[in-house]
């Protein structure tokens, strides 16, 4: 250039001796190479022009630098303001910004404490625009829900206790039903019971199984004095008798049709029973051969709802799980209590062996040890000589452990008394008696 700044027309001439400083140029990635002029390459076999080789007498730091390299401009990280570099955090959450500016957002962010909380709220916003998840809901949702709601505003007549499990297992029914099509209503469904020594099924399909628990329920329904589903003229009592009466009834079609009554009768069991007050617990329900307390009948309809909806849920290949640990554990609890009358029942009939040492009501007797692991699991002693005695672990002649789902499908009669018991110790005759008598509380 010359003196009055216009360029010299025979090109500029480097001054020697002094440092040469490459001027700007783009990245390398968005350089055209194919725009950029080459160098004119002199005639074949004549010599390069003076002064393009520097002579080896120049001084080393006379020699020019050669330009850096686009590696080295790329991991450079550039002064930029921090009103740039805020507006940057969304690109880099993204992991859409350049090289140079994600070092120069990752080195503001180590100094910039508001900007590095805003970094992380974006990053994590990111997460949840990915789609390779789950889409099914979480199982626990609805509890979560309701218990959040409860919280906030509790029930002004809240659902009893004792009503729970029975209001969770035709809740968790409900929503099996939903899901399934027309059709399968129709599956082939087989249910599975003990009788004496042996195992007995019934064959139906899934409306017939929601037939007779709308026909059990109405036990309930008429202790109450609610409407039986079966009509309030001479209705047996039996659970089987009014299952066959419900399934012989020709105004009674095996179609999806049988899901709305049978869930608003649950509804209204529940809700009667919530408006009662703390006295209808004790209330008898008569079920022809025994009786019980509304408390555990409502316990055993929701024992049976969760056997049922699993049979269910077997015939259209869907998945179903086991009841709360709570819920669990009381079902267990009630199985437990009815032992020692079956026992006594079998003994009469000559299926269990014979009593070897009574003693008066109330005082601890002989007993079997039930160890009952896992889920809903706990420690019970079945009194074996009468069901008047009380279980005591001072006088427990056996033990035997099973786990509480196990032991539930042996009580549902859907497992044989022999392949139960996971571990036995003591006396081999008393373990028999209380596996079989457990096993013959089932029923259709």
């Amino acid at each position: 250039m010359s003196g009055d700044g216009r360029e010299s027309e025979g090109g500029e001439e480097e001054v020697r001796g002094a440092r040469r400083i490459p001027g700007p140029r783009g990245a390398a990635d968005d350089l055209d190479l194919e725009s950029v002029p080459l160098p004119p390459l002199p005639p074949p076999g004549s010599a390069a022009p003076a002064g393009s080789v520097p002579e080896q007498s120049v001084p080393e730091q006379s020699v020019p630098e050669p330009p850096e390299a686009p590696e080295a401009l790329m991991t450079s990280v550039p002064d930029l303001p921090h009103r740039v570099l805020k507006a940057l955090l969304g690109a880099w959450a993204l992991s859409a910004c350049s090289a140079e500016e994600t070092a120069a957002v990752e080195e503001h962010l180590t100094a910039c404490a508001p900007c590095a909380d805003e970094a992380l709220r974006l990053r994590d916003a990111v997460g949840l625009l990915h789609t390779d998840g789950s889409l099914d809901l979480d199982p626990t949702l609805r509890s979560r829900v309701i218990d959040g709601c409860l919280g906030r505003r509790p029930a002004r007549i809240p659902v009893p206790e004792w009503a729970a499990p029975y209001d969770a297992e035709t809740a968790r029914l409900d929503a099996l039903l939903r899901d399934i099509g027309d059709s399968e209503w129709h599956a082939p469904v087989r249910l599975r019971w003990f009788e004496e020594e042996r195992e007995v099924s019934r064959r139906t399909t899934v409306a017939g199984v929601i037939g007779h628990l709308t026909a059990v329920d109405g036990l309930l329904s008429a202790a109450l004095g609610l409407d039986d589903p079966l009509g309030n003229g001479d209705t047996p009592l039996d659970p089987t008798e009014r299952t066959e009466r419900y399934w012989s009834s020709k105004r009674r079609p095996p179609t999806r049709a049988v899901r709305e009554p049978w869930r608003a009768q649950s509804h209204e069991l529940i809700r009667t029973a919530s408006f009662a007050g703390r006295n209808v617990a004790e209330a008898s329900v008569s079920y022809g051969a025994f009786a019980l307390p509304l408390q555990d009948a409502l316990l055993d309809r929701a024992f049976e709802c969760w056997v049922h909806g699993g049979d269910i849920a077997d015939a259209v290949d869907y998945p179903y799980e086991a009841p709360s640990a709570a819920h669990l554990h009381r079902m267990i609890d009630l199985a437990a209590r009815l032992l020692p009358a079956a026992l006594a029942g079998r003994r009469r009939s000559g299926l269990a062996g014979p009593a070897k040492d009574l003693v008066t009501a109330g005082a601890p007797g002989r007993s079997v040890h039930l160890e009952i692991e896992g889920h809903g699991g706990g420690d019970w002693y079945i009194a074996l000589d009468s069901p008047a005695a009380v279980g005591s672990p001072e006088r427990a002649v056996a033990q035997v452990a099973l786990d509480g789902v196990e032991f539930c499908r042996l009580a549902a009669g859907h497992i044989s008394p022999v392949e139960a018991a996971a571990g036995q110790e003591g006396d081999r005759e008393a373990i028999r008696d209380v596996l079989f008598a457990t096993a013959s509380l089932s029923r259709l």
